[in-house]
């Protein structure tokens, strides 16, 4: 194909690009793969007859979500085989991203395919049920029924009470000291009574092969940790929003990144999320 053309092509997918990535990456959970089904997808635009297009983000968004369905076939088998839990690539936002965090991301695991796509097209990308028919291949009214049901299944996972952000990021800087400092006081009172961990090292890092739940095995970890770190060290990278959640990322002492955030409800800590799996980290380099 002819420079011109490439050119020409990348002119009127490089806007949309940020768009489709958000799409691609909510449907996948992965950094990597939502990269290779947009680079596909731009492979797909330039053989395109881009003439005849005439809304090239609805023929890109179409094209991103149906790449999209056809990876999460096989995501699901390679998940069924994942050493320890799986948790979605951390994204670091810089504006607050409220649409989809953390909990929901893992909320929307539990859906078929075609559940998550119609959802997020609709409930998270406002489109009507007959642009969603159009992306999916389903008509309006079964696209109707998919978002029903996925909303039935992750309602549990929206957030009560929307910490504010600024707030957010003082408790994540918070608990990285008194967890990195051995405050074992300061700690407690941040957690709530039914607080758990989530770590996922994909079996290539140590972590917890299995959520730990509730306040007195947290806190019994922690103090495991807190002798960790006070041999080896953690240094703090910065503190920010990861998949719409205050935390923070740090550089351990094995010379890895980690990823940490916090959901918070009441003020309390309600659940930690850990990614140790490199794999997972390489684009926050």
């Amino acid at each position: 194909m002819a420079a011109g053309d490439s050119a020409d092509a990348a002119e009127g997918f490089d806007p949309l690009r940020p768009r489709l990535m958000r799409v691609a990456y909510r449907m996948l959970g992965s950094v990597a793969d939502a990269e290779d089904v947009l680079q596909e997808a731009f492979i797909r635009w330039m053989g395109a007859d881009r003439g005849a297009v005439r809304e090239p983000e609805a023929f890109l968004r179409r094209t991103v979500t149906r790449l999209c369905l056809d990876q999460l076939k096989s995501a699901r088998r390679q998940r069924e085989t994942y050493i320890g839990p799986w948790l979605p690539d951390p994204v670091i936002e810089e504006e607050e991203e409220e649409d989809v965090t953390l909990p929901l991301m893992l909320a929307l695991e539990r859906l078929s395919p075609l559940e998550r796509a119609a959802f997020l097209l609709h409930e998270v990308f406002g489109l009507g049920f007959e642009e969603v028919g159009a992306d999916i291949g389903r008509d309006p009214a079964a696209c109707r029924q998919l978002a029903a049901r996925a909303r039935v299944h992750v309602r549990e996972a929206r957030p009560r009470f929307q910490v504010d952000k600024q707030r957010g990021l003082e408790i994540a800087k918070a608990f990285f000291t008194a967890s990195r400092n051995g405050d074992m006081k300061a700690l407690a009172s941040m957690l709530a009574a039914d607080v758990s961990i989530h770590a996922d090292g994909g079996g290539k890092r140590p972590a917890a092969m299995h959520p730990i739940l509730g306040f007195d095995a947290v806190m019994k970890f922690h103090q495991f940790l807190a002798d960790q770190f006070g041999r080896n060290g953690s240094k703090l990278i910065r503190a920010g929003l990861i998949n719409g959640l205050p935390g923070f990322v740090t550089l351990e002492a094995d010379g890895e990144l980690q990823t940490t955030a916090l959901e918070i409800e009441d003020g309390k800590v309600a659940a930690i999320y850990v990614v140790r799996n490199p794999d997972k980290l390489r684009h926050l380099h």
